[in-house]
């Protein structure tokens, strides 16, 4: 297997259309490769993923996994390339090491994944603590939704990339990290977050897919108290994010959306919405 560690690759591809002959042309894909996660030369994780912001992911994936709780117990990061992939060597405080080792944690995702490998049920622990969503203005996820495809440039080259974004009270994209995976974008995110503190604290994330259930558990960790997706919420998301305050919103598109859960935050959808499969859009939950 031949490793680039360049987040796209010319491809030579043939296209065929009704009644006519092939024809070929140089493609452009988006590069997918093992990285591996090793904390204090433990190995504790390969994820399938688009090497770009590798030292993002590293942060945001140690975060968002409960494996640090702040940026400063991780130390260092270093990205050791070869014929098999990535590796990503993390130096992490000796308590958060200790408690990692006390999980016995082993796991292959595929694209990233968020409970992928787990050696049991009983390890699933959904997150508890509340987070607090800040009021957004009233077009601030129509004017999101409207701008991330414009800032996704992997996604214009290649077609085939997940994005995440941090936008601000009002809508306005700040940040936005892109890979093959969804739970792998938004670790980036989270980490690169973390390393802009001037960016709007208060505001939300919009991903470019569904969302799951470790994605709300993700951005609980990270202390996100709104996310917002252009697909659908699954039950278990939903769920979550009412037991934990979080505002929840899906099918954000067409300048309509689905408000799964309302939170604690103060938002006014500009038109009505439709139904989704699960869930009817004409009921807002409110976190109790």
């Amino acid at each position: 297997m031949d490793i680039t560690l360049e987040p796209t690759m010319s491809y030579v591809v043939g296209a065929k259309q009704a009644h006519k002959d092939v024809s070929v042309y140089t493609d452009t894909l988006l590069v997918e490769i093992p990285v591996a996660l090793e904390y204090n030369g433990i190995s504790h994780a390969v994820l399938m993923s688009t090497p770009e912001n590798l030292e993002d992911l590293a942060l945001g994936f140690s975060l968002s996994e409960g494996i640090i709780h702040n940026e400063r117990e991780l130390y260092d990061v270093e990205i050791q390339n070869s014929s098999f992939g990535v590796t990503l060597k993390m130096k992490i405080s000796s308590q958060q090491f200790s408690a990692l080792k006390s999980k016995h944690r082993n796991m292959v995702g595929s694209s990233g994944c968020g409970i992928c490998g787990v050696q049991s049920l009983q390890q699933i622990t959904p997150a508890t603590s509340n987070v607090y969503p800040k009021d957004i203005a009233d077009n601030a996820v129509e004017k999101a939704v409207m701008a991330i495809k414009g800032h996704q440039a992997l996604r214009l080259e290649t077609g085939s990339s997940h994005g995440a974004a941090w936008c601000s009270t009002d809508g306005e994209i700040q940040l936005l990290r892109e890979d093959v995976g969804r739970h792998n974008a938004l670790d980036k995110l989270i980490g690169a977050r973390l390393k802009h503190p001037e960016i709007d604290a208060d505001g939300f994330v919009l991903l470019s897919s569904r969302i799951g259930y470790e994605l709300v558990q993700k951005c609980a960790q990270a202390e996100v108290g709104t996310l917002v997706a252009i697909s659908a919420a699954t039950s278990l998301a939903a769920q979550l994010a009412q037991n934990i305050n979080m505002t929840l919103i899906g099918f954000a598109r067409d300048q309509q959306y689905v408000i799964y859960n309302k939170g604690s935050a103060t938002i006014s959808p500009t038109t009505s919405t439709t139904s989704s499969p699960t869930i009817s859009s004409t009921v807002i939950n409110e976190t109790r």
